[in-house]
């Protein structure tokens, strides 16, 4: 992984850290008493439970370094307070209009925190990209698999993104 900053909002810097606490601490426990019960046991070479517990610690494990390595070089950047900005930059929620007239609200966010269902994009998403720095009533250029799309700036906003 390169050492470009992880930049985050402080929901999504909490929730990566409730998951990482609670791998480490509750459900790799269960599985590592699960896999020495399952071990006790004698044959494993046809040991359902011994066999699905390696697998799973091994998941585990390599979420466990994952998250390690994310949270190492994390930049919590808290929307809220940036107060009134007339740009668009990380932790903006955009009010967009897309060419064929469709509304549209989405908040830029870290790329471990992204939902685009949610309206929650990544920073470094093409539409996120296109809209840096572009002010209210700028058009920018989207450019898509399907071609270029021109959205409006409608209205920016910096606030607490869930």
């Amino acid at each position: 992984m390169n050492s470009e900053k992880n930049y985050i909002t402080p929901n999504g810097w909490q929730k990566l850290k409730d998951e990482l606490y609670d791998l480490v601490n509750r459900e790799r426990p269960k599985i590592v008493e699960v896999v020495n019960w399952a071990a006790s046991n004698g044959d494993r070479s046809e040991n359902g439970d011994y066999i699905y517990g390696k697998r799973r610690l091994r998941e585990i494990d390599k979420r466990i370094r994952f998250l390690t390595k994310r949270l190492e070089i994390v930049e919590v950047v808290n929307p809220a307070e940036r107060g009134e900005c007339e740009q668009v930059f990380f932790g903006a929620t955009v009010d967009i209009i897309r060419e064929n007239g469709q509304q549209q609200t989405v908040s830029i966010v870290g790329i471990d925190e992204a939902d685009a269902p949610r309206g929650k994009i990544s920073w470094i998403s093409p539409l996120a990209r296109a809209m840096m720095k572009a002010r209210i009533g700028d058009e920018v250029l989207l450019h898509t698999p399907d071609g270029e799309e021109y959205i409006e700036i409608e209205d920016i906003h910096y606030i607490e993104i869930e």
